[in-house]
């Protein structure tokens, strides 16, 4: 939830996220009951009954709320909430509401000053236009409340008033689903030893939003690691300011987002009635903010638990150590594939090893030792020695299947080794049955061993952990430093866009000058003779291109001739330009551009874009005729910086020929980062006005000499 009177960036974005205090939520002191009953068979029966034992749990007095009884289940039952006697005169923290249209209430609810409130009706968004309506009614009653009321829902469920085990200790994961249904294996955590903290089922998210949970839950002592399972995101930006905030708080956030493909986007917009913006934003938005996004549940499991439980690394090396090498080859292979650090053990260490295993065994890593040394004494010393290598900072033990006894003293040793040392321990075990005593009551038994049931949710689950550690380590919020006021080029630019048009490429030219973007030497002429002159003046060679307002790929239709060296072919081109402007069913040229013939390159496009949920969005990658069949692009969301930039290059295909290839110099990244981050400066300032850009292409100069954009195309809101 975003503060309206805090400060915004110049695109009139809100750079600080209002914090919501949700502790009244999760532990009140009162709670309301509205529509409550005790009638056997009622559904409203075995919600009332669940909520007062909850209510009982968290210490808070329950007060049911139904005109038409005077008692419910031996408790006193008043006929509104102007009734409720709360004690000490305060006003009831959380109103949970069983009618089915909560619309009416919400008065009620505003004239008590409740401070939260539930909505548990279907029925809104998730229906179709005539829900939506309703769901925006009830939004705009939340928003104009004086008093503050905040409300969870509609479409929501009893989630948030689960019993969690309170036998558990150590960090805890916080749970956020928009699907309760989905949450429910994380929720089971609970029963092999995973603490789970709180769940907020966000449902509808008429008011209440995933974004003002993360940043609560960043900021409780005893959350670990936030889990959510998402369908959309109802502000993106307000989801950003949460992200960030648990980033400083170096706290992890895993998430699955559906809407990866058509068919879960449709899914999720009939399920939660909201709209899933393009996933390729999603990702990029989520991966400049620290948040880790999975595909499965058992995968937001196996993460969110081993980044809630673990320490810091001390390493980023990873050590896989098992009794056989065709275990140690597989899982070093996948190992390798998750982008993980597997350093070769020095030659001493490889001696040490030795002792207890035997020498026509390989330990460089992967470690086999045969089987036989983990059934005795040698079994720690070995564990003992790996993990006293300084370059070693994960040990992974993969148990294929149970192999009783020695599969049982392996699984203990590794629980006692664990208790000695701040680094990782990840054991995989491999049994489809999973009742093994050294599995359940072993491995399960303890909090300082991680245990997986599959190599790739391990694998991956330690490539997420050791990513967030070195993330949060290097994290400078791009909110600090986002533009408060406008700069100089705003004005200027403002002055060459229109309203709802495209624009010639002699207007977006003069678009990207006012953001400081280098062009060629170019001027527009509107006859053959007065092509001749310009082109002297611009100096050959030349390039010719036709200019109108409503071209946007010139050179399929025959518009552009290029290396042209003298004024006869300059007159010829002129022609032939007009000639093909009429037969593509252009009736009135703007006029015929002259450019500078620019020196060889490498071609990128810089784009701009709106996405519904998160605003202006900026792509960067390999440009020319074949951007759209080569599809070599990275998208980055505003606001970043440099080194996100940067980063975004470096995911590129085309990005080793920026370093210059087959003996040729290299390229001036430097000035390419700098023109997409003011481009970044043009998305923003014009957000509102720019609704999309494509500069294609750049031309990417040998270092020193910078960017030039060769053409560029704008369209304006």
């Amino acid at each position: 939830m975003l503060d309206p009177d805090d400060e915004t960036d110049v695109g009139g974005r809100p750079v600080r996220s209002r914090p919501v205090d949700l502790d009244a939520f999760f532990r009140p002191s009162s709670v309301a009951v509205i529509g409550a009953s005790d009638t056997p068979g009622r559904p409203n029966t075995g919600i009332t009954r669940q909520l007062a034992a909850w209510a009982e749990r968290v210490g808070a007095r329950m007060y049911p709320v139904n005109p038409g009884r005077t008692e419910v289940d031996g408790r006193p039952c008043y006929p509104d909430l102007a009734s409720v006697p709360v004690a000490g005169g305060e006003p009831v923290d959380l109103a949970v509401i069983l009618l089915a249209d909560p619309e009416p209430v919400v008065p009620q609810l505003i004239e008590a000053k409740v401070k939260f409130a539930v909505a548990f009706a279907s029925g809104f968004a998730e229906t179709g236009a005539e829900g939506a309506e309703a769901q925006r009614r009830l939004a705009r009653l939340i928003a104009e409340a004086p008093t503050g009321l905040r409300l969870l829902g509609p479409n929501t469920n009893l989630n948030a008033f689960e019993r969690f085990r309170e036998d558990l200790t150590g960090p805890a994961i916080a749970l956020i689903t928009q699907s309760g249904h989905q949450g429910r294996p994380l929720f089971s955590l609970q029963s092999l030893g995973i603490r789970l903290s709180h769940w907020a089922p966000t449902g509808n998210e008429a008011d209440l939003e995933v974004a003002d949970f993360v940043r609560w839950f960043a900021d409780q002592p005893e959350v670990g690691a936030i889990a959510a399972y998402i369908e959309g995101l109802k502000d993106g930006r307000a989801f950003l300011l949460a992200a960030d905030h648990a980033a400083r708080r170096g706290v992890p956030v895993v998430a699955v987002k559906v809407g990866r493909t058509r068919e879960g986007a449709r899914m999720a917009a009939s399920h939660t009635g909201k709209l899933t913006g393009a996933d390729d934003v999603v990702d990029a938005a989520f991966r400049q903010f620290g948040v880790i996004r999975v595909d499965g549940l058992d995968e937001l499991q196996d993460t969110a638990a081993l980044l809630a439980r673990a320490r810091p690394p001390q390493a980023d090396g990873v050590a896989v150590y098992s009794i056989s090498g065709g275990t140690g080859a597989h899982l070093a292979d996948l190992a390798s594939m998750a982008g993980l650090t597997m350093p070769r053990l020095s030659e001493q260490k490889q001696d040490e090893l030795h002792q207890w295993i035997p020498e026509y065994l390989s330990v460089a890593n992967p470690i086999d030792n045969g089987g036989h040394p983990v059934g005795d004494w040698r079994g720690r010393r070995i564990l003992d020695a790996i993990l006293a290598d300084p370059s070693v900072g994960v040990l992974i033990c993969p148990i294929t299947g149970p192999f009783p006894p020695m599969s049982d003293k392996l699984a203990q040793d590794l629980v006692e080794v664990a208790e000695t040392t701040d680094k990782l321990v990840c054991v995989v075990w491999g049994s489809p049955d999973g009742t093994e005593d050294a599995y359940r009551q072993t491995l399960l038994g303890s909090s300082r061993v991680a245990t997986f049931r599959t190599f790739g949710n391990c694998v991956r689950a330690v490539a997420a952990y050791l990513e967030h550690h070195r993330f949060v380590a290097g994290y400078r919020s791009p909110f600090e430093h986002a533009p408060r006021t406008p700069c100089a080029g705003k004005v200027k630019a403002q002055r060459v866009l229109r309203p709802g048009q495209q624009l010639s490429e002699v207007a977006a030219k003069q678009l990207l000058r006012s953001y400081g973007l280098r062009v060629p030497r170019e001027q527009l002429v509107t006859s053959a003779a007065g092509a001749v002159r310009a082109a002297g003046v611009v100096g050959y060679p030349v390039v010719l291109k036709g200019s109108a307002p409503e071209v946007a790929h010139k050179t399929e239709l025959g518009l552009v001739h290029v290396g042209l060296t003298s004024a006869s072919q300059v007159r010829e081109a002129f022609r032939e330009l007009t000639d093909n402007a009429r037969a593509a069913g252009i009736p009135r040229l703007e006029g015929v551009l002259v450019c500078q013939m620019v020196e060889a390159g490498v071609e990128m496009v810089i784009g701009v874009t709106q996405d519904p949920s998160f605003g202006p969005t900026v792509t960067v990658g390999m440009g020319g005729v074949l951007v759209e069949v080569l599809a070599d692009t990275a998208v980055m969301v505003p606001p970043f910086d440099c080194l996100d930039v940067r980063a975004a290059l470096d995911r590129l295909r085309c990005r080793p020929l920026l370093d210059g290839v087959r003996g040729g110099p290299p390229m001036d990244l430097d000035a390419l980062v700098e023109a997409v981050l003011r481009v970044q400066r043009m998305a923003v300032e014009l957000d509102g006005e720019l609704a999309e850009l494509d500069i294609n292409p750049l031309m990417v100069l040998e270092r020193g000499k910078g960017v030039v954009a060769l053409d560029a195309l704008a369209v304006c809101r």
